[in-house]
């Protein structure tokens, strides 16, 4: 009897041809998450991250943070359990309460999903109420849900985001052109911006022009210069993911990195604070340099010309939040 094998097997390529078959699901639109995953990945993220605080070890939360949120943690983590190694004598362990999650419907990989939570760091009234918008992310089947992106926002701050009729989100594609700006490039963007306060992508606030303000004072101290440059970062767990907003807009996310270089005039000392002196490589004679990791919630407008991005006169970027956390120091 001749083998059904090569049957099956051309079955198999004129379905996948077709787009009828897919493996792993790389191909089918599916929901990144189920309601009760997305609660049980906030769950073990505060698990994660109680038990690291505590004892002040990185190895506990290193499973379930990715990306920038990684990136500060860890490091965080590991200045503290050399300044603390008997752990945290001030441990308060974090309740996340009141989810609300945004859980994205989209084909292939990166999968992500937000939880909008409430605090017991905050108030819960007045102008020190806030919400932690959680960027949850996944790259495979076989990978944990690892909490990559996180903003502290007031609850009004935050962006209404599209959903459809089935209530999962829209996610946009990096190089949607629906927006005034795409996705892809607001890193590099703000990298510049932050250099040269160019381009003019970002309104002024306390993230932009505000931030750039901060480093131009600090640059002036007597005695002291201090230089400053900053890098895209693009790549894994670092890519910008972005939702659309209700207004055809997008709530992104990404990421930058900032070095900070101060060089003290001969006989001025450099003073080196506890946190950075943990992280620091070599010897303090002239020179310190730190290195950080920043991460950036926005909102991008939709583009007003038609479709196109970055058009003359398009809309601009206004950063919500951004969180920034010291990775590394060498002296020289």
């Amino acid at each position: 009897m001749p083998s059904a094998a090569p049957a099956a097997l051309a079955l198999a390529l004129v379905l996948t041809a077709t787009g009828c078959v897919t493996v792993h699901g790389e191909l089918a639109v599916v929901p990144a998450a189920t309601e009760a995953e997305a609660a049980e990945a906030l769950k073990e993220f505060t698990a994660a991250y109680n038990a690291a605080d505590k004892a002040y070890d990185p190895a506990l939360a290193a499973p379930r943070v990715a990306g920038a949120l990684g990136s500060i943690n860890q490091a965080g983590l590991k200045s503290r359990s050399v300044n603390y190694p008997d752990g945290n004598p001030r441990h308060t362990p974090l309740e996340l309460t009141d989810p609300r999650f945004t859980i994205t419907k989209k084909a292939g990989w990166p999968r992500y999903f937000v939880a909008d939570v409430d605090s017991n760091r905050d108030r819960d009234e007045g102008a020190r109420d806030n919400r932690w918008v959680i960027v949850f992310l996944r790259n495979g089947p076989g990978q944990l849900w690892r909490a990559a992106y996180l903003t502290i926002l007031a609850p009004g701050q935050i962006p209404a985001l599209k959903t459809g009729q089935d209530g999962f989100a829209t996610p946009v594609p990096v190089d949607s052109t629906a927006l005034a700006h795409r996705p892809r490039g607001l890193s590099d963007a703000y990298a510049s911006y932050l250099r040269t306060g160019s381009p003019g992508t970002f309104k002024d606030g306390p993230h932009t022009s505000g931030w750039r303000a901060a480093r131009a004072e600090e640059a002036r101290r007597p005695g002291r210069s201090k230089q400053y440059l900053d890098e895209p970062v693009t790549r894994g767990d670092f890519a910008p993911l972005a939702l659309a907003t209700e207004d055809g807009g997008a709530f992104v996310f990404f990421t930058v990195r900032n070095f900070e270089r101060e060089t003290a005039a001969k006989g001025v000392p450099i003073k080196i604070a506890p946190d950075v002196r943990a992280l620091l490589s070599g010897r303090v004679k002239s020179s310190l340099t730190k290195e950080r990791v920043s991460s950036q919630a926005v909102v991008v407008p939709p583009a007003k010309d038609g479709g196109k991005a970055d058009a003359k006169g398009g809309g601009k970027v206004d950063v919500l939040g951004r969180l920034t956390g010291l990775t590394s120091a060498k002296g020289a």
